[in-house]
């Protein structure tokens, strides 16, 4: 990662007026320290200043709250890092440090990695697709968190029993504007390619798929869902699946990673996406409208749904805060062959 830059010379006072939507002069009395500015307008220079990769002038640098940590399962799924820069510069703007710990295989667990975050006295954590979403894990050690007087909020994951704010998206609107618009290209034999049954967002987006198939006037018990591993491969699996084994003509993937997979796994039966089978992913991660062909995808609302933990985090007020996605078509969908 580059360092910093130091200070901007006057010849880049006119970029971060630009960055941050104000004139020079209002930069120029930003950076001196000078009165009449808002803290809005303020924060907004400032915030331009760190995106241009400035340091700020040891005046400006004001002292961290506290630390925040972030957990996470891993970073390999493009989504994970997305919601980590997001909840990074919320709580950033707030004043505090944030402290990403991700799971690692082999590596620490997410009770391990709380414990270190604990011990260094976080002013919270965020917890992004833990444990809280899996239906069989116990909630036990969330219960002791809260009796330490930690406060933390949940991403991805509703867990009625623990008490404590929880920020989702939509999950079986979700799967209803991916059948809707299937269904509007032709498509009646659609496939749910999908992550373990045990975890919450699976759960709900079975439920919501079946529904939706069923508005379709075909039974739901004929709807065909094949549960795999939130992976590429985890997609090649299930998509053959459903293709060769169920002759489904397009396929809903539960996250963009096995919608990869799918597109993977129809062209190796030599077929095409979208000429034979249509796929559509879940999340829209950062670059996947340029994969081949541009995946078709639900936009999981990552910069609301991370902003809103940040302040469900210092609010704690308990209970599910839910986040409309969007269906965001691009080329991997098509009507259905023949």
């Amino acid at each position: 990662m580059p360092s910093p830059q130091s200070p901007p010379s006057t010849a880049r006072l006119a970029d971060i007026a630009v960055q941050a939507g104000v004139s020079e002069a209002t930069v120029s009395r930003v950076l001196n320290g000078r009165p009449g500015v808002s803290a809005g307008t303020r924060e907004s220079v400032l915030a331009a200043l760190d995106l241009l990769g400035y340091e700020r002038p040891v005046r400006l640098r004001r002292r961290s709250e506290g630390l925040v940590g972030m957990v996470t399962p891993e970073l390999d799924n493009p989504i994970f890092p997305a919601f980590a820069q997001v909840i990074g510069q919320g709580l950033t703007r707030r004043g505090y440090t944030p402290v990403l710990a991700t799971q690692t295989p082999g590596g620490s667990t997410e009770d391990e990695l709380v414990e270190m975050l604990v011990a260094r006295d976080v002013a919270g954590i965020v917890f992004v697709s833990g444990l809280h979403a899996d239906l069989t894990a116990d909630r036990e050690r969330y219960h002791r968190l809260s009796a330490q007087g930690v406060p933390f909020v949940l991403v991805n994951g509703f867990a009625q029993e623990v008490r404590a704010p929880c920020v989702s998206p939509d999950d079986r609107g979700a799967m209803r504007l991916a059948v809707r618009h299937l269904a509007a290209l032709g498509h009646r034999r659609i496939g749910l390619a999908c992550g373990p049954r045990r975890y919450v967002p699976v759960a709900r987006k079975i439920e919501g798929f079946l529904a939706a198939v069923a508005e379709l006037g075909t039974a739901a018990d004929e709807a065909a869902v094949a549960a795999s591993l939130f992976s590429v491969e985890g997609g090649q699996a299930a998509a053959r699946e459903l293709v060769e084994d169920a002759g489904c003509t397009a396929v809903v993937c539960a996250s963009d990673l096995m919608a990869l997979g799918a597109v993977r796994a129809v062209r190796a039966m030599g077929r095409t996406v979208p000429g034979d089978v249509s796929v559509v992913g879940f999340d829209d991660s950062p670059l996947i409208a340029y994969t081949d062909p541009p995946l078709t995808t639900i936009r999981q609302p990552v910069a609301a749904m991370g902003q809103a933990a940040v302040r469900a985090l210092f609010e704690g007020v308990a209970g599910e805060f839910v986040f409309l996605p969007e269906l965001v078509v691009r080329g991997s969908t098509a009507a259905v062959p023949g």
